[in-house]
């Protein structure tokens, strides 16, 4: 048996290609495909099936691109309505790829169709491992909330996961290997460990959601706490549902002078500079958006800009403008206008203006909060990070909701800006620099520096550690 697992960090995303006998199978592929094809190619393995365990909300896929390059069959749950030529699939299927049997378990719960994969050696063989989607994490379960628009609540989802889990996926034997779709980091739950595969047994010990006592109390203990649902999640859940274009379909970015930039920028257009925290603080285009690369830059991205809005990227290179386009193509975001050619030195060379932001370490800041003074500090990471643990003092709010809630933010008084490691922090000092009213100031490191640095920190009355991360 061949197997591999692709992650892709700047999404937590998992997806697999197991194969057999010359054949294989691909599981919940990303929206770029190349490497599923490549790696194919070099092991002798023909695509056969292009599975995907349910229509994905934080990510497009690239299935239909899959399909047509190497001629495999798309496999959806007959729940998913998929929109185009597929192969539907319901409990107690079986895909066969040489010897290797793949059975199918309709898996609801996070979503009306998700569907699990038992993969075996043959048809009657004992299961090895399970291709888990969005239902089982390393740590965690598929959130229940994202469906909401559909009638169905939170809570009867989180019934429909319940049975899902304890009637078909958790009586497989303990031994099983457990392949979900995502890591840490994935707003598609709220506590997924850091391991990309576990096991049943592993699970049953450790996740807190099989901890629960009974039914109701699973249903409450998953409903409560999530993270905040990206805007562009159900764009891409339409998307996937109808098939997402080509990635060669999608126009490269036109190389842009600082003129032309500057035309666009005064005309509204959303400047996006995709460089460091360090490099962005130190210069950067008036009223630019940082998002970096180094980060998951997809998932954010897709939270912080409208699908429709256009906007000119600001990189180091060419080579990070065209990896930008790509990881705005998997969140479903294609519209980009251009790039700065030269970037900050061809603008800074015609001397227009660049604004920047300090960047200070935890040791600086807690020299200043020891000093006291006219000043405030904004944590900007999710509620449940920040009541496991803050800097004294710090109010909260996260970045996803930070755009609607600034006014929240006294202008006034000199504002430094933390969050886990100095990532989304410097998106928010962005954010708060548009207005272009009081200092504002990044920590570098964040709330992880001042940790480990030995600070105290304050941990908010009645907080369960169930989901909180630094």
């Amino acid at each position: 048996m061949y197997f591999k697992q692709f992650y892709l960090g700047c999404l937590a995303h998992a997806s697999y290609l197991v194969g057999s006998g010359g054949e294989a199978a691909v599981v919940d592929p990303q929206r770029d495909v190349d490497q599923y094809v490549e790696e194919a190619d070099a092991n002798g393995l023909k695509i056969k099936y292009i599975i995907e365990t349910h229509l994905h909300a934080d990510f497009v896929s690239g299935h239909r691109e899959l399909a047509a390059r190497t001629g495999g069959t798309i496999v959806f749950s007959h729940r998913a309505g998929a929109r185009f030529e597929h192969l539907e699939v319901k409990d107690g299927d079986v895909l066969k790829i040489g010897d290797l049997s793949l059975s199918i378990l309709e898996t609801p719960g996070h979503t009306p169709e998700s569907i699990c994969v038992v993969l075996s050696r043959s048809r009657d063989g004992d299961p090895e491992l399970i291709f888990t989607g969005d239902t089982l994490f390393v740590g965690d379960v598929g959130r229940p909330d994202l469906i909401g628009s559909q009638g169905i609540t939170a809570s009867e989802m989180a019934s429909m996961l319940y049975d899902s889990l304890y009637e078909k996926i958790l009586k497989l034997p303990d031994e099983v290997k457990v392949y979900p779709a995502h890591g840490a980091g994935s707003l598609c739950g709220k506590n997924l460990g850091k391991e990309r595969f576990s096991t049943i047994g592993e699970q049953k010990r450790f996740n807190y959601a099989l901890k629960s006592k009974n039914k109701e109390d699973f249903i409450d203990l998953v409903c409560q706490d999530q993270p905040e649902v990206p805007q562009y999640f159900p764009r891409a859940v339409a998307k996937n549902r109808e098939g997402a274009d080509h990635l060669e379909t999608i126009a490269s970015p036109k190389a842009l002078s600082p003129a032309e930039v500057n035309k666009l920028m005064q005309a509204g257009k959303t400047i996006l500079d995709v460089r460091s925290s360090t490099l962005f603080g130190a210069g950067h285009l008036p009223g630019s958006l940082n998002i970096g690369l180094g980060g998951q830059f997809a998932s954010w991205a897709g939270t912080l800009i409208a699908h429709d809005e256009e906007v000119v990227l600001v990189a180091e290179d060419r080579e990070a403008v065209e990896e930008a386009v790509v990881r705005l193509a998997r969140a479903g975001h294609e519209a980009v206008a251009g790039y700065l050619d030269g970037g900050i030195f061809s603008w800074s060379k015609e001397g227009l203006p660049l604004h920047s932001i300090e960047q200070i370490t935890v040791q600086d800041l807690k020299e200043i909060l020891e000093k006291g003074g006219d000043l405030q500090v904004l944590d900007v990471r999710r509620p449940q990070e920040y009541s496991a643990g803050h800097v004294p003092g710090a109010s909260n709010i996260p970045l996803a909701s930070l755009a609607e809630r600034q006014g929240e933010v006294d202008r006034k008084r000199l504002t430094y800006v933390i969050c886990a490691g100095g990532y989304r922090s410097s998106a928010a000092t962005s954010i708060l620099a548009r207005a272009g009213e009081g200092k504002i100031v990044n920590i570098v490191g964040g709330t992880g520096a001042w940790k480990n640095s030995g600070f105290d920190l304050e941990v908010e009355a009645g907080h369960s550690c169930v989901s909180g991360k630094l």
